[in-house]
Protein backbone atom coordinates (compact mmCIF):
# COMPACT_ATOMS: atom_id res chain seq x y z
CA UNK A 1 0.00 0.00 0.00
CA UNK A 2 1.11 3.56 -0.72
CA UNK A 3 1.25 6.52 1.63
CA UNK A 4 -0.84 9.47 0.47
CA UNK A 5 -0.39 11.68 3.54
CA UNK A 6 0.46 11.72 7.24
CA UNK A 7 -0.34 14.23 9.95
CA UNK A 8 -0.12 14.42 13.73
CA UNK A 9 -2.06 16.24 16.44
CA UNK A 10 -1.24 17.24 19.99
CA UNK A 11 -3.60 18.65 22.62
CA UNK A 12 -3.13 22.32 23.52
CA UNK A 13 -1.86 22.03 27.07
CA UNK A 14 1.95 21.76 27.25
CA UNK A 15 3.94 21.07 30.41
CA UNK A 16 7.67 20.83 30.98
CA UNK A 17 8.83 18.03 33.26
CA UNK A 18 9.54 20.44 36.17
CA UNK A 19 6.03 21.88 35.71
CA UNK A 20 4.62 18.36 35.96
CA UNK A 21 6.51 17.88 39.22
CA UNK A 22 5.23 21.12 40.69
CA UNK A 23 1.67 20.20 39.70
CA UNK A 24 1.93 16.83 41.40
CA UNK A 25 3.28 18.49 44.53
CA UNK A 26 -0.03 20.33 44.80
CA UNK A 27 -1.97 17.09 45.16
CA UNK A 28 -2.54 14.91 48.19
CA UNK A 29 -0.91 12.07 46.25
CA UNK A 30 2.59 12.86 47.43
CA UNK A 31 1.49 12.74 51.05
CA UNK A 32 0.68 9.03 50.80
CA UNK A 33 3.78 8.03 48.83
CA UNK A 34 6.86 6.71 50.58
CA UNK A 35 9.94 8.98 50.73
CA UNK A 36 11.71 6.76 48.21
CA UNK A 37 8.82 7.20 45.75
CA UNK A 38 8.82 10.96 46.16
CA UNK A 39 12.56 10.98 45.55
CA UNK A 40 12.08 8.97 42.33
CA UNK A 41 9.53 11.46 41.00
CA UNK A 42 11.79 14.34 41.88
CA UNK A 43 14.76 12.70 40.14
CA UNK A 44 12.96 11.85 36.90
CA UNK A 45 10.96 15.06 36.56
CA UNK A 46 13.37 17.69 37.75
CA UNK A 47 16.79 17.18 36.22
CA UNK A 48 16.22 15.95 32.68
CA UNK A 49 17.31 12.34 33.11
CA UNK A 50 14.19 11.15 31.28
CA UNK A 51 15.26 12.68 27.97
CA UNK A 52 11.91 14.50 27.89
CA UNK A 53 11.63 18.26 27.75
CA UNK A 54 7.85 18.54 27.63
CA UNK A 55 4.60 16.65 27.23
CA UNK A 56 1.13 17.70 26.10
CA UNK A 57 -2.17 16.72 27.66
CA UNK A 58 -5.88 17.06 26.99
CA UNK A 59 -6.30 18.54 30.48
CA UNK A 60 -5.34 22.11 31.42
CA UNK A 61 -4.23 20.95 34.85
CA UNK A 62 -2.36 17.77 35.70
CA UNK A 63 -2.94 17.79 39.44
CA UNK A 64 -6.58 16.60 39.43
CA UNK A 65 -5.92 13.70 37.04
CA UNK A 66 -4.30 11.35 39.55
CA UNK A 67 -7.18 11.75 42.00
CA UNK A 68 -10.11 11.42 39.58
CA UNK A 69 -12.49 8.50 39.80
CA UNK A 70 -12.56 5.66 37.29
CA UNK A 71 -15.91 6.96 36.01
CA UNK A 72 -14.47 10.45 35.45
CA UNK A 73 -11.44 9.06 33.62
CA UNK A 74 -13.59 6.89 31.37
CA UNK A 75 -15.80 9.85 30.48
CA UNK A 76 -12.70 11.98 29.89
CA UNK A 77 -11.33 9.44 27.39
CA UNK A 78 -14.70 9.20 25.62
CA UNK A 79 -14.76 12.96 25.19
CA UNK A 80 -11.14 13.60 24.23
CA UNK A 81 -10.00 10.61 22.15
CA UNK A 82 -12.39 11.21 19.20
CA UNK A 83 -11.52 14.92 19.15
CA UNK A 84 -7.77 14.30 19.10
CA UNK A 85 -8.10 11.54 16.49
CA UNK A 86 -10.34 13.75 14.37
CA UNK A 87 -7.90 16.65 14.50
CA UNK A 88 -5.09 14.48 13.12
CA UNK A 89 -7.29 12.89 10.47
CA UNK A 90 -8.72 16.17 9.17
CA UNK A 91 -5.19 17.41 8.47
CA UNK A 92 -4.20 14.14 6.79
CA UNK A 93 -7.29 14.26 4.55
CA UNK A 94 -6.51 17.84 3.53
CA UNK A 95 -2.96 16.85 2.61
CA UNK A 96 -4.26 13.94 0.55
CA UNK A 97 -6.74 16.21 -1.25
CA UNK A 98 -9.82 14.21 -0.24
CA UNK A 99 -12.67 14.47 2.27
CA UNK A 100 -13.88 11.98 4.84
CA UNK A 101 -16.73 10.86 2.58
CA UNK A 102 -14.12 9.59 0.12
CA UNK A 103 -12.75 7.07 2.64
CA UNK A 104 -13.69 3.44 2.23
CA UNK A 105 -12.30 2.34 5.59
CA UNK A 106 -11.09 3.78 8.88
CA UNK A 107 -8.80 1.93 11.29
CA UNK A 108 -8.11 3.36 14.75
CA UNK A 109 -5.88 1.89 17.45
CA UNK A 110 -5.83 2.87 21.12
CA UNK A 111 -5.17 1.31 24.52
CA UNK A 112 -5.75 4.13 27.01
CA UNK A 113 -9.53 3.79 27.14
CA UNK A 114 -12.43 1.65 26.02
CA UNK A 115 -15.53 2.61 24.04
CA UNK A 116 -18.23 0.43 22.52
CA UNK A 117 -18.85 1.27 19.73
CA UNK A 118 -15.26 2.36 19.39
CA UNK A 119 -13.52 5.62 18.59
CA UNK A 120 -14.05 4.97 14.85
CA UNK A 121 -17.82 5.41 15.29
CA UNK A 122 -17.39 8.83 16.88
CA UNK A 123 -14.81 10.02 14.33
CA UNK A 124 -16.84 8.73 11.37
CA UNK A 125 -19.85 10.68 12.58
CA UNK A 126 -18.04 13.94 13.34
CA UNK A 127 -16.13 13.98 10.05
CA UNK A 128 -19.05 12.87 7.85
CA UNK A 129 -17.90 9.50 6.57
CA UNK A 130 -20.25 7.41 4.43
CA UNK A 131 -22.51 5.04 6.35
CA UNK A 132 -21.18 2.17 4.22
CA UNK A 133 -17.51 2.74 5.11
CA UNK A 134 -15.77 -0.05 7.00
CA UNK A 135 -14.79 0.81 10.58
CA UNK A 136 -12.34 -1.22 12.66
CA UNK A 137 -11.01 -0.49 16.14
CA UNK A 138 -7.86 -2.19 17.37
CA UNK A 139 -7.78 -2.22 21.17
CA UNK A 140 -5.40 -3.86 23.63
CA UNK A 141 -2.20 -3.90 21.55
CA UNK A 142 -0.45 -1.28 23.68
CA UNK A 143 2.39 0.95 22.49
CA UNK A 144 3.12 -1.27 19.47
CA UNK A 145 -0.36 -1.02 17.94
CA UNK A 146 0.31 1.33 15.02
CA UNK A 147 2.17 -1.25 12.92
CA UNK A 148 -0.41 -4.07 13.29
CA UNK A 149 -3.00 -1.43 12.39
CA UNK A 150 -1.10 -0.68 9.17
CA UNK A 151 -1.00 -4.41 8.48
CA UNK A 152 -4.80 -4.54 8.78
CA UNK A 153 -5.11 -1.59 6.41
CA UNK A 154 -2.85 -3.35 3.91
CA UNK A 155 -5.12 -6.39 4.05
CA UNK A 156 -8.20 -4.27 3.38
CA UNK A 157 -6.56 -2.58 0.40
CA UNK A 158 -5.46 -5.93 -1.02
CA UNK A 159 -9.07 -7.12 -1.10
CA UNK A 160 -10.61 -3.79 -2.15
CA UNK A 161 -8.72 -2.45 -5.19
CA UNK A 162 -8.98 1.29 -5.63
CA UNK A 163 -10.00 1.96 -2.03
CA UNK A 164 -8.87 4.86 0.14
CA UNK A 165 -8.07 3.96 3.76
CA UNK A 166 -7.23 6.03 6.81
CA UNK A 167 -5.36 4.87 9.90
CA UNK A 168 -5.25 6.75 13.21
CA UNK A 169 -3.27 5.95 16.34
CA UNK A 170 -4.66 7.94 19.27
CA UNK A 171 -3.85 7.83 22.96
CA UNK A 172 -5.12 9.90 25.87
CA UNK A 173 -2.48 8.69 28.30
CA UNK A 174 -3.62 11.26 30.85
CA UNK A 175 -6.82 9.21 31.17
CA UNK A 176 -4.67 6.31 32.40
CA UNK A 177 -2.44 8.11 34.89
CA UNK A 178 -2.15 6.29 38.18
CA UNK A 179 0.05 6.73 41.24
CA UNK A 180 1.28 4.36 43.93
CA UNK A 181 4.64 3.26 45.33
CA UNK A 182 5.44 0.86 42.51
CA UNK A 183 8.49 2.26 40.63
CA UNK A 184 7.12 1.19 37.24
CA UNK A 185 3.85 3.01 37.89
CA UNK A 186 5.71 6.17 38.88
CA UNK A 187 8.02 6.00 35.86
CA UNK A 188 4.93 5.70 33.64
CA UNK A 189 3.52 8.82 35.26
CA UNK A 190 6.74 10.63 34.29
CA UNK A 191 6.95 9.42 30.67
CA UNK A 192 3.58 9.41 28.94
CA UNK A 193 1.81 12.15 26.99
CA UNK A 194 -1.26 12.51 24.77
CA UNK A 195 -1.21 12.56 20.97
CA UNK A 196 -2.60 11.22 17.70
CA UNK A 197 -1.20 10.40 14.27
CA UNK A 198 -3.26 9.84 11.12
CA UNK A 199 -2.33 8.63 7.65
CA UNK A 200 -4.16 8.07 4.37
CA UNK A 201 -3.27 5.07 2.19
CA UNK A 202 -4.19 3.73 -1.24
CA UNK A 203 -3.09 1.02 -3.65
CA UNK A 204 -2.13 3.60 -6.29
CA UNK A 205 1.58 3.73 -7.04
CA UNK A 206 3.19 6.96 -8.08
CA UNK A 207 6.50 8.69 -8.56
CA UNK A 208 8.36 9.01 -5.26
CA UNK A 209 5.46 7.57 -3.22
CA UNK A 210 6.39 5.52 -0.17
CA UNK A 211 5.13 1.95 -0.15
CA UNK A 212 4.60 0.01 3.09
CA UNK A 213 4.91 -3.75 3.43
CA UNK A 214 6.98 -6.70 4.64
CA UNK A 215 5.28 -6.79 8.06
CA UNK A 216 6.78 -8.95 10.81
CA UNK A 217 5.80 -9.66 14.41
CA UNK A 218 7.25 -11.47 17.42
CA UNK A 219 5.31 -12.39 20.58
CA UNK A 220 6.63 -13.14 24.07
CA UNK A 221 3.45 -14.05 26.01
CA UNK A 222 5.52 -15.57 28.81
CA UNK A 223 6.72 -11.99 29.49
CA UNK A 224 3.20 -10.55 29.57
CA UNK A 225 3.36 -9.42 33.19
CA UNK A 226 6.44 -7.29 32.48
CA UNK A 227 4.43 -4.64 30.62
CA UNK A 228 0.66 -4.41 30.57
CA UNK A 229 -2.34 -2.53 31.90
CA UNK A 230 -4.04 -4.03 34.93
CA UNK A 231 -7.37 -3.08 36.46
CA UNK A 232 -7.02 -1.14 39.71
CA UNK A 233 -10.45 -0.37 41.07
CA UNK A 234 -11.74 0.30 37.58
CA UNK A 235 -8.74 2.44 36.61
CA UNK A 236 -5.97 1.51 34.20
CA UNK A 237 -2.68 0.95 36.02
CA UNK A 238 0.43 0.51 33.88
CA UNK A 239 2.61 -2.40 34.95
CA UNK A 240 6.16 -1.62 33.79
CA UNK A 241 9.14 -3.79 34.70
CA UNK A 242 12.79 -2.70 34.64
CA UNK A 243 13.46 -5.59 32.22
CA UNK A 244 11.46 -3.89 29.41
CA UNK A 245 14.41 -2.15 27.66
CA UNK A 246 16.21 -5.48 27.36
CA UNK A 247 13.08 -7.27 26.17
CA UNK A 248 12.50 -4.58 23.54
CA UNK A 249 16.09 -4.76 22.30
CA UNK A 250 16.01 -8.55 22.03
CA UNK A 251 12.71 -8.62 20.14
CA UNK A 252 13.64 -5.74 17.82
CA UNK A 253 16.98 -7.38 17.05
CA UNK A 254 15.16 -10.57 16.04
CA UNK A 255 12.81 -8.63 13.77
CA UNK A 256 15.64 -6.63 12.21
CA UNK A 257 17.27 -9.89 11.14
CA UNK A 258 14.11 -10.61 9.08
CA UNK A 259 14.33 -7.38 7.02
CA UNK A 260 14.16 -7.63 3.25
CA UNK A 261 16.97 -5.13 2.61
CA UNK A 262 19.24 -2.85 4.61
CA UNK A 263 17.43 0.44 5.35
CA UNK A 264 18.72 4.00 5.21
CA UNK A 265 17.09 4.74 8.57
CA UNK A 266 15.37 2.99 11.45
CA UNK A 267 12.32 4.68 12.99
CA UNK A 268 11.19 3.31 16.33
CA UNK A 269 8.62 3.78 19.05
CA UNK A 270 10.00 6.20 21.64
CA UNK A 271 9.45 4.07 24.71
CA UNK A 272 11.84 6.01 26.93
CA UNK A 273 15.49 6.98 27.26
CA UNK A 274 16.60 3.55 28.50
CA UNK A 275 14.64 1.81 25.75
CA UNK A 276 16.17 3.96 23.01
CA UNK A 277 19.67 3.33 24.35
CA UNK A 278 19.02 -0.42 24.45
CA UNK A 279 17.81 -0.36 20.83
CA UNK A 280 20.82 1.61 19.66
CA UNK A 281 23.11 -1.04 21.17
CA UNK A 282 21.60 -3.76 18.93
CA UNK A 283 20.87 -1.72 15.78
CA UNK A 284 23.47 -0.16 13.46
CA UNK A 285 21.67 3.19 13.62
CA UNK A 286 21.27 6.26 15.77
CA UNK A 287 17.56 6.80 16.40
CA UNK A 288 17.53 10.56 15.81
CA UNK A 289 13.83 11.01 15.03
CA UNK A 290 12.82 8.69 17.86
CA UNK A 291 14.84 10.72 20.37
CA UNK A 292 13.34 13.96 19.08
CA UNK A 293 9.80 12.65 19.49
CA UNK A 294 10.54 11.54 23.05
CA UNK A 295 12.08 14.91 23.90
CA UNK A 296 9.26 16.98 22.45
CA UNK A 297 6.24 14.85 23.38
CA UNK A 298 7.24 12.10 25.79
CA UNK A 299 6.06 8.54 25.18
CA UNK A 300 2.64 8.83 23.51
CA UNK A 301 2.25 5.07 23.21
CA UNK A 302 0.95 3.92 19.80
CA UNK A 303 1.24 7.23 17.85
CA UNK A 304 4.92 7.66 18.69
CA UNK A 305 6.39 5.68 15.78
CA UNK A 306 4.16 7.58 13.35
CA UNK A 307 5.40 10.88 14.78
CA UNK A 308 8.93 9.64 14.01
CA UNK A 309 7.83 8.76 10.47
CA UNK A 310 6.39 12.24 9.95
CA UNK A 311 9.70 13.77 11.08
CA UNK A 312 11.67 11.54 8.74
CA UNK A 313 9.49 12.49 5.77
CA UNK A 314 10.40 16.13 6.31
CA UNK A 315 14.07 15.30 5.72
CA UNK A 316 13.92 12.22 3.50
CA UNK A 317 16.50 13.58 1.01
CA UNK A 318 17.80 10.66 -1.04
CA UNK A 319 16.62 7.90 1.29
CA UNK A 320 14.95 4.97 -0.47
CA UNK A 321 14.12 2.53 2.34
CA UNK A 322 13.21 2.79 6.02
CA UNK A 323 12.53 0.18 8.70
CA UNK A 324 9.83 0.92 11.30
CA UNK A 325 9.42 -0.87 14.62
CA UNK A 326 7.14 -0.56 17.63
CA UNK A 327 6.65 -2.72 20.69
CA UNK A 328 4.86 -2.98 24.01
CA UNK A 329 2.21 -4.93 25.88
CA UNK A 330 2.18 -8.61 25.18
CA UNK A 331 5.20 -8.63 25.22
CA UNK A 332 5.06 -8.04 21.48
CA UNK A 333 7.13 -6.24 18.87
CA UNK A 334 6.26 -5.39 15.27
CA UNK A 335 8.05 -4.06 12.21
CA UNK A 336 7.48 -3.07 8.61
CA UNK A 337 9.44 -1.52 5.77
CA UNK A 338 8.78 1.60 3.71
CA UNK A 339 10.46 2.09 0.37
CA UNK A 340 10.15 4.15 -2.80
Amino acid sequence: MYLESISTALPPHRFTQPECLEALKETSMLDVLKPRSRALLNKVLSNGVSGIQSRQFCVPEIAPVVTRSAQDLNEFFEKEAPVLAGDALVKALEQAGIVAADLDALFICTCTGYLCPGVTSHVAESLGMRSTAYLQDLVGLGCGAAIPMLRSAEGFLASHPGAKVATVAVEVCSAAFYADDDPGVLISLCLFGDGAAAAVWSDESGEDKWQAGHFTTVHRPEQREKIRFVNAGGKLRNQLDKAVPGLAAEAVSELYALRQEDPDRVLAHSGGRDVIEALERVLPFSLKETREVLGECGNMSSPSVMFALEKALASANGDRRWWLTAFGAGFAAHACELWR
